[in-house]
This record gives C-alpha cells, structure tokens and sequence, in this order.
C-alpha cells in the first residue's frame, strides 16, 4: 500500500516545505502563525475573525497581535472607531509591509532549496518504505 502523505488542518494533503521563522536582533520574531494573523486581519478587518478562520482562539490571537505590535518597533495593527457599521481593525503599513517581505522571503527560500528539499523528500520517503 502506497504510503500517505499526512493531512493538513483543513484535511488537504501537504507537501514537503520549508517553515520559516525570523529572529530580529531586537529579540522579535515573526514567523507563519503571526503572519497568517496579519493576512486574515487584513482580510477581516478584525482580530475575533482572524482568530475563528484560524481556528485560534481570541485570547491567542489578541496575545500575538499584542506582541507583534510591542515587539516590532512600531505597531502592525491598529483599531478604527466604529460608527454605524462598527469599528474593526486595520493593519498598518508595517503590518503590510511584514506580510509581504515575509512571503518574498517563502518564495525566494522555496526556489533556492528546491532540490535540496527534493533530495530530502527522496531521503525520508526511502527510509519509510524499508
């Protein structure tokens, strides 16, 4: 029987791939978990959103905003004054600015190590079958 790959969280098959993580000198850090954050409250316009799409829960995802916002050097999330629609949250230039730097680095990472990550998969799916 042919060896599975394993399931992602929405249950779609994944691939092999390369996790990033930055480490700032400054002791911030930014890595796929903030990131998504960022990218579904850009999308939603609000944390408790954010958190439900993520399937995190509101105090987790308040908690990495937080951080973000107190460990980048100047804020990445900012809440707008409701009026009859409500208010929500936004990010600021450096929200966005994170987010897409964050995925140049991904794409340019993954184009670079292809056939590394290639050679690996053969390595570790050697090993299973044995």
């Amino acid at each position: 029987m042919p060896k599975q790959k394993p399931q992602g969280r929405e249950g779609h098959v994944t691939t092999d791939r390369i996790s990033i993580r930055v480490d700032f000198a400054s002791g911030a850090r930014i890595g796929p978990g903030k990131v998504a954050v960022l990218e579904e409250i850009a999308r939603a316009g609000s944390i408790s959103a954010a958190g439900r799409v993520l399937r995190m829960s509101y105090r987790r995802t308040w908690e990495l905003v937080e951080e973000m916002n107190s460990s980048m050097g100047t804020p990445v999330v900012t809440t707008v004054a409701g009026g009859n629609g409500g208010g929500g949250t936004v990010l600021t230039p450096a929200g966005k600015a994170i987010i897409e730097h964050y995925r140049a680095i991904e794409i340019e990472t993954a184009q670079a190590t292809r056939a590394h990550l290639l050679a690996l998969g053969r390595v570790c799916a050697a090993k299973g079958n044995r």
